[in-house]
């Protein structure tokens, strides 16, 4: 079930970026003082009273192309369209402007929950400024300050309550997959030739798909499968229609959802900067992740064509290592009936566990060939390991001190893991505890 989510909107300067890095707990929006300059959507997950939730900062209004009031008109009705939540952003200090009141009559009939957060309200004195805010119609307005913390809670704490309680029953033996890529890399027409029929709208206008579409089917041997659709993603900073701005956000829902991502390369084209960065949301997410490099048919073939590009690919997308690669062609469905194959395979990796006895092995005979590094003379002491989760599995390494477990060889333990136990398609996660 995806996480509930919440839209920052507001007008440019408000302090959109700096609430957002306070729900999410860290800076991961740029902040200055500066009108514009959010110029992505930024996405992060935050948690509030036991619930999860995904957060998106609205920053980023393109003054550029568009005049400034459809520019604003236009990010609200995305918002409205995406969010369940959505906190309206406005500025104690300059008080209700045009712009406010555009975005409140935009807010006010879209039937969303609308959180009203007066910003800037840095001492008590000014909260007697802020019943202007009620002439928006938006409700009771709460006052807060981005910047000192002030206030956020009380928003959050509305937030939540605007989240739904009912609960997605999941079949467990479901396997549920996404197709993500940038635009026109024949996600659509994968869909179609994988179910044999027309179930999706498919269009050489990149970015034709503009929702997650859901479809059930079965494989040959009775494997149930959900396949998401998802919209394509953009390159940064490049000019496009509104909707389209979207569309990460929407291909981040639908990873959520799912236990299997593919990956979509268009052979034509090659690798992208663009590919690297969508990839790296999969990955992050912790999914199970395959590469799919369509469009194979249109290639012309030497001896060691796909070798090649193989290589390629795992020259570029090098965190990408543990995922299979397969070269397919939606048109002539070549190598197409293998894929639920290969989704299953991943599957399994996902939902494998290891008995502590045999990793523990592992670990061992892996300090034994590469002996564990000191820092300024001490020297990183394991303990022992142990499986703590699946989807991806998980494994917490017990330790005499965690800053003494660096990166590398954090790695160079997990790659000695995945020779002993594959766990191809998947990523796993290494964390060194301290033992108490």
């Amino acid at each position: 079930m995806a996480n509930p989510t919440i839209a920052i909107v507001g007008r440019p300067n408000v302090g959109k970026s700096t609430i957002f890095n306070r729900i999410a707990g860290e800076r991961i929006s740029i902040v200055e003082d500066t009108p514009g300059v959010t110029r992505d959507r930024i996405y992060a997950t935050g948690e509030w009273l036991g619930r999860e939730f995904s957060i998106i900062d609205t920053g980023g209004i393109d003054l550029s192309d568009e005049p400034f009031m459809d520019q604003i008109k236009h990010q609200a009705e995305i918002a409205i369209e995406e969010a369940d939540v959505i906190i309206f952003v406005a500025s104690g200090r300059e008080g209700v402007t045009d712009a406010d009141e555009l975005v409140a009559r935009i807010l006010y009939r879209s039937n969303k929950p609308v959180i009203l957060a007066v910003n800037k309200v840095d001492n008590p004195e000014m909260r007697n400024d802020i019943y202007e805010f009620y002439s928006l119609g938006l409700g009771d307005p709460f006052p807060i300050s981005g910047s000192h913390g002030l206030g956020i809670g009380d928003v959050l704490d509305e937030a939540v309550k605007h989240f739904s309680t009912e609960i997605e029953e999941e079949d467990e033996d479901t396997i549920k997959f996404s197709l993500i890529g940038r635009p026109n890399v024949g996600k659509s027409s994968l869909i179609n030739a994988i179910l044999g029929e027309e179930r999706v709208i498919v269009s050489e206008i990149e970015g034709t798909t503009r929702d997650a579409i859901d479809t059930r089917f079965e494989s040959e041997n009775g494997q149930k499968f959900l396949m998401i659709d998802t919209a394509g993603m953009r390159k940064r900073g490049k000019v496009y229609e509104s909707t389209e701005k979207y569309s990460v956000m929407r291909a981040m829902r639908a990873i959520e959802r799912s236990d299997i991502v593919l990956m979509v390369l268009n052979a034509e084209e090659g690798i992208r900067e663009q590919d690297k960065k969508v990839a790296g949301y999969a990955h992050e997410a912790g999914r199970g992740i395959i590469i799919v490099v369509n469009k194979w048919d249109t290639v012309e073939k030497e001896t060691n064509t796909m070798r090649d590009f193989e290589e390629e690919i795992r020259e570029e997308f090098r965190y990408l290592d543990y995922a299979p690669i397969i070269f397919v062609s939606a048109l002539t469905k070549q190598r197409l009936n293998k894929l639920p194959e290969l989704i299953e395979l991943v599957s399994m990796n996902q939902n494998l566990r290891i008995p502590s006895a045999l990793l523990n092995d592992v670990v061992m005979d892996a300090i034994a060939i590469n002996p564990t590094p000191t820092d300024k003379g001490k020297r990183l002491k394991v303990f022992y390991g142990t499986q703590v989760a699946i989807k991806p599995p998980t494994f917490v390494i017990f330790v005499n001190e965690e800053e003494l477990m660096h990166f590398s060889y954090a790695r160079f333990l997990e790659n000695q893991i995945r020779k002993a136990f594959t766990f191809e398609g998947t990523p796993i996660k290494i964390i060194p505890r301290r033992r108490k």
